[in-house]
């Protein structure tokens, strides 16, 4: 029997389809969330909740990149 209710697999959902970037999903959570009973300003926060969470990954992989491009050529050559 599921633990969570319609309106927190929706939310959960929505948070996926965010972090993964699916917009199929999106399309497709948004809707069955209003159908679950969440309202508009629930959805918009959560989808803002998840897309700060993803972002940070994100700010970590151009920290590396552009610290890689301050440090110079590499010298290892790359196969």
């Amino acid at each position: 029997m599921p633990q969570l209710s319609p309106r927190d697999r929706e939310l959960v959902s929505l948070g996926a389809a965010m972090g993964s970037n699916c917009v199929p999903c999106v399309e497709h959570h948004i809707p069955q969330a209003r159908k679950a009973g969440l309202s508009d300003p629930e959805i918009s926060e959560a989808i803002q909740i998840s897309d700060r969470v993803r972002q940070v990954p994100a700010r970590k992989v151009l920290d590396v990149a552009l610290q890689m491009l301050s440090a110079g050529p590499a010298h290892k050559d790359i196969v």
